[in-house]
């Protein structure tokens, strides 16, 4: 397996897990550890979530989350199960949870208050368009409202412009002191994945291999550092 050396990366690259139980998850996790600044553990995905053996293995600070159905998450239990599940990552005190910003408002709040040292990334995705540069601004303005450590906006790109319309976000966002993960999913959204580290993005998001890709027109985290080697 090829490692990479952290100091050579432009960029910091969460690689998501995916696997469907806990017996895949661990060599998945231990593989990416050799690749990844960062781990999401994608609980909707296992059919049995088992946090405390999966936390051992990880060498990289973990981001927990647990998809919800409207936002092409696998998790099918209701969403009061779905947050309990996160309330006990944070009780494990792993670095990041991954909360969706249309989820069960007093749930979120709930959660948000009683996250202790973990911090808090509050996502947003849709998997139809992009938006007007506009309406991407106010709606990071009212996602910033919730004081959330990071923000993620995932858009579909059906234009090459609609990468422009998103990476315009993180400049926006940084003039606010407001970390932010911002990128466009779909095979024309590809160069916003490389491109928003390169501008200030908190990450990117790529797979440890195109089996375990997590959205569409996601990279491998070989790919990404390769053509980052060729940008420089």
């Amino acid at each position: 397996m090829r490692q990479f050396p952290k100091s050579k990366s432009p960029g910091r690259i969460c690689v998501p897990i995916v696997e469907r139980s806990v017996e895949k998850a661990l060599p998945a996790i231990e593989e990416a550890n050799h690749l990844a600044d960062l781990i999401e553990l994608r609980l909707d995905y296992l059919r049995e979530p088992e946090l405390k053996p999966l936390l051992r293995v990880g060498k990289k600070p973990f981001v927990v989350t647990n998809r919800r159905k409207e936002e092409e998450g696998k998790f099918r239990g209701n969403e009061e199960k779905r947050l309990e599940i996160l309330q006990q990552a944070v009780d494990l005190g792993v670095a990041y949870i991954d909360v969706e910003m249309r989820s069960k408002r007093s749930s979120l709040c709930e959660l948000i208050k009683n996250r202790r040292g973990t911090r808090l990334v509050l996502s947003f995705h849709d998997f139809e368009r992009t938006f007007s540069p506009g309406a991407l601004r106010r709606l990071c303005g009212g996602m910033m409202r919730y004081e959330a450590e990071v923000i993620k906006i995932v858009t579909l790109a059906r234009a090459f412009e609609d990468n422009l319309r998103i990476l315009s976000l993180i400049p926006y966002a940084k003039e606010r002191k407001q970390k932010i993960v911002a990128f466009c999913m779909g095979e024309k959204g590809k160069m916003s994945r490389i491109f928003a580290p390169l501008i200030g993005a908190a990450w990117t998001y790529a797979s440890s291999n195109r089996r375990r890709a997590s959205a569409p027109g996601q990279l491998t985290a070989e790919e990404l550092r390769q053509i980052w080697d060729r940008l420089r």
